[in-house]
């Protein structure tokens, strides 16, 4: 089996530019011998030739990955990682995939810049990257995460914040929230989703932040989120009544408004500023004080992981019992 020679490069590498099956394949070694046997290797088909995914950056790498999944990816998954690549690992987005290496020492400088939780989101997205380009990821050890608890409002909280919005602009978005909608979920609401004669909310759909803005979508977060559940906030339907025209989306305004508009109406009413996802852990919390199983829970609330739900109610029966102690050392102290 014939192979070109090899050359001498003024760097003192070897040189040998194969061709094979029309494709011409440039091989490098540090002596003649390496570079011989590598050539030899890859004309029998005993080495694969080296793909011309060699000289892609990382920043192309994630635009070809995004740009295959363009039409599975959710615009907000697209969106975050858009991000990832326009915030994160900026000393190496410009250089060759398989140049890049020591990735515990590149963590270690992106931990000063940003959380655990977000350097942890970003170098996942990256190892999915390098194995979409045939490159295992190294083994890195990352920042722990700390869970901040979500804040809740606690029952009576609940119903003085129902008392102060009623008649206010601020109505609707308060309601939704602690009938359990996600912040998509709301914003994708539509008139024709509110059934006042069966008392109903028709959770489907929503609207999400893309790149190019606000998109909505016909599926909500997983299959569980679909949903129909009652009415449980009477002043919900005066409010839903008083509206004159109910065409298209109920929320008009933009996404991160909404909350704004709930954190606003805290404030009104005295009450802790929560949020959106505040309020539907408020939801939750309501549902666990009122003696409501797991099970009724997760399909009012459209949770789809029952440990996600578990996390929630241990966490709540851990805030019951220290409040259950606080209340037998004010007892001894007095």
């Amino acid at each position: 089996m014939k192979i070109p020679k090899a050359r001498k490069l003024p760097s003192g590498s070897w040189f040998i530019q194969l061709r094979l099956q029309g494709e011409s394949i440039p091989i490098i070694a540090e002596t003649e011998a390496k570079c011989q046997a590598q050539a030899m290797a890859i004309k029998s088909g005993m080495r694969t030739a080296p793909s011309k995914k060699d000289g892609k950056t990382l920043r192309a790498a994630i635009d070809d990955y995004i740009k295959v999944r363009q039409n599975t990816l959710s615009p907000s998954t697209i969106e975050g990682y858009r991000r990832i690549q326009k915030n994160r690992f900026q000393t190496v987005m410009d250089k060759k995939l398989r140049d890049i290496s020591n990735w515990q020492r590149i963590c270690d400088r992106e931990a000063k810049l940003c959380s655990a939780k977000t350097l942890r989101n970003a170098y996942r997205f990256i190892v999915s990257v390098l194995a979409d380009n045939d490159i295992k990821a190294e083994r890195v050890t990352l920042p722990q995460v700390i869970q901040n608890p979500r804040p809740w409002l606690e029952p009576d909280e609940v119903k003085t914040l129902v008392a102060y919005v009623e008649g206010k602009p601020e109505a609707l978005p308060v309601y939704f929230a602690l009938h359990s909608l996600r912040r998509s979920e709301i914003m994708g609401l539509k008139w024709e989703n509110i059934d006042l004669k069966k008392g109903t909310i028709t959770v489907q759909g929503s609207k999400v932040m893309g790149n190019q803005g606000e998109v909505y979508k016909a599926t909500n977060k997983n299959s569980s989120s679909a949903r129909t559940i009652p009415i449980m906030i009477p002043a919900l339907k005066s409010a839903v009544e008083s509206v004159e025209k109910k065409a298209g989306f109920i929320m008009t305004c933009h996404t991160n408004y909404l909350c704004e508009q709930i954190n606003r109406a805290c404030r009104g009413a005295g009450v802790p500023e929560v949020g959106t996802h505040g309020l539907r852990h408020s939801f939750a919390s309501l549902a666990y004080h009122l003696g409501m199983s797991e099970i009724e829970t997760m399909e009012l609330g459209g949770w789809s992981d029952a440990s996600t739900m578990r996390k929630i109610y241990t966490h709540l029966a851990a805030a019951d019992r220290l409040k259950a102690e606080n209340k037998l050392k004010s007892f001894f102290n007095c």
